[in-house]
Formats: structure tokens, sequence, C-alpha cells
């Protein structure tokens, strides 16, 4: 028998799955882009595992969220090791043990810079996400100059996970960055990673270490869009979008549609949202169903609109 936690849940998702259809057919599906060279298509919506994920509080409201999120036609899931000490990773395990592996494509991050610590974390894992193969590691979050050197030592973590997708641990690696466009450059420059997962977002914002945006000159040189995706590009890397709406502090001066849809209208592959919320979900994949790329001239005001405001 279902506890009432359980029964209040599933009604919940019921409803919301019910809502999220009202005005599209049930087969519609979410568009979908080749992922770089990988030659794997998702769609161009993906849940975001991060802070947001864990704002459902309730271990059955997250597992109930995620499945309507899967039933809804979202094929990407973007986690990290360090989320919550892994609880992202372990409720989505439960997911997709319920589910199997053939339909969606599960990204983590490999947060560690000490490499004698790599495989004990990527074997966790693998052990959370209740699978034998993951589809793609991410190197999380470089920051700086420095932070790359100590990626690039010989025999540090980049040097790991190359090893590890030669043991078919994971089928494909990348990096990630929200702090320095340029940095990023360098490292797509230097390294041949399958994919890579950068902040990309109508007013150019990346996130700095402590609390609050960091606005880009959205004109210059300091933008991922303009310094990092062009590199991505050229090497046929799978690009994802991260802080889309950055942490909702473009919300207001811009909708959740409108930043979404800029973010989609960029040659990238899919944009990572965290949605705390069923109805965001709803909203999103509603939104991912009936995109149409932004104007050109739509995409080159709303940045200069939302710099004006901030």
């Amino acid at each position: 028998m279902l506890s009432r936690r359980q029964l209040m849940c599933t009604v919940a998702l019921g409803g919301a799955t019910g809502r999220a259809m009202q005005g599209q057919s049930p087969q519609t599906p979410l568009p979908t882009r080749l992922l770089g060279r990988t030659g794997v298509r998702v769609s161009i919506l993906g849940f975001g595992g991060g802070s947001r994920f864990q704002m459902y509080k309730e271990e059955d409201a997250a597992l109930a969220a995620l499945t309507l999120a899967l039933d809804s036609g979202i094929t990407y899931i973007d986690t990290a090791d360090d989320y919550s000490n892994g609880l992202s990773e372990r409720r989505i395990g439960k997911v997709l043990k319920t589910r199997g592996r053939k339909s969606v494509f599960v990204a983590t991050k490999l947060s560690h810079r000490d490499p004698a610590q790599a495989r004990r974390i990527v074997e966790t894992s693998l052990r959370n996400l209740q699978t034998d193969q993951i589809d793609l590691i991410h190197l999380h979050h470089l920051t700086d100059s420095g932070d790359l050197a100590r990626l690039e030592a010989k025999g540090g973590v980049i040097d790991q996970l190359l090893k590890f997708r030669d043991e078919k641990l994971t089928r494909f690696i990348g990096i990630t960055s929200h702090s320095d466009p340029e940095v990023l450059r360098a490292a797509l420059e230097h390294h041949d990673f399958d994919c890579t997962q950068m902040a990309l977002n109508a007013a150019l914002v990346g996130m700095t270490n402590g609390p609050g945006p960091r606005v880009a000159n959205w004109e210059g040189k300091t933008s991922f869009e303009k310094v990092a995706l062009p590199v991505a590009l050229r090497k046929k890397m799978g690009v994802i979008a991260m802080k889309v709406m950055a942490q909702d502090g473009l919300i207001g001066p811009a909708t959740p549609e409108k930043l979404l849809s800029y973010a989609m209208s960029l040659p990238l592959a899919t944009a990572v949202v965290g949605m705390p919320k069923l109805e965001h979900i709803e909203n999103n994949v509603r939104l991912a169903r009936s995109f149409k790329p932004l104007p050109e001239s739509e995409m080159r005001q709303l940045p200069t609109q939302l710099d004006r405001r901030r």
C-alpha cells in the first residue's frame, strides 16, 4: 500500500502530467539535437540535478519531478559527484533503475583535483547512478589558469579521465566553466574533449565563487558565447548551456521563456535548467516543444536591454 506521502506525490505527478499535455498532443516529442561529435541526439532541454533539484526536500517529490521530466521527453540529465554529497546522483539512480538506460543520457561531473582520488569518486558515481557506464563525465567548474595547470599536470585529472574513457567507465569526457571564458577557451584549445558545458545566457553572465552573478562585458572579450563557444564549435564538441537564467538573477528584466529561447537559439545541443517545481518542468517542456529560434535582431537586442537594466 502507498503511504499518504507517496499517494499525494503520485496524485501531484498525475495532475502535473495532465496539465503539461494540455494543448499539445501527448505524442509531440521534444526536439533533439546532435551532441557534437558524440553522434548522440539529446533533447534541447536538459534536466538540472544541482541546487534546484535539491529544493525538492522530500525524496518522493524529487523522484516524481525527475519522472515527470523524463515522461515529458527530456533525455539529458545533468548532475555532479558533489551535489549534496552525492544525493543528486543517488536520486537519479533510483529513477534510472526503473526505466533502463538507453533512453536517457546521463552526465555527471568530477569535482576533485587530486588524481589519486579520481577513480574512487567515479566508482562511487557509478554506484550512485546504478549503472556500469556513465555517458559523460565532465571536469567540474574550471576556475582560473592555476586550476587548469593542476588539471593538465602529467598524471593529473585530465589524464585520469582519458583512462576512464579508454576503460569504458564513461563514453565521453568534457569540462565545464562558469567563471572565466578565457581559461575555458585555453582548455578547449589544448585538449580534445568530447563536450563542454558553459554559462550561456542573454546577459552573458558568469558566476563568481562568491554570491551573486558577475556580468561580463557583453560586447567585449569576456563572454563565453564570444570567446569559448567558437572554439568548441570549431572542434565539433557537444555544447551544453548552463546558467541560462543566472540562478533566477535575470528573471524580471526578462521572462524565463525569453531567456530559455535565447539559449536554445544558440548553436548548442541542450540547455540545462534547474526546475524546482513541477510547473517549471511543464512550462519549459511546453516551450521546448514549440521552440522557434529568436530573430537575429532580438538576439542582438536582448543582451543590451538586460545590461541597461542591471
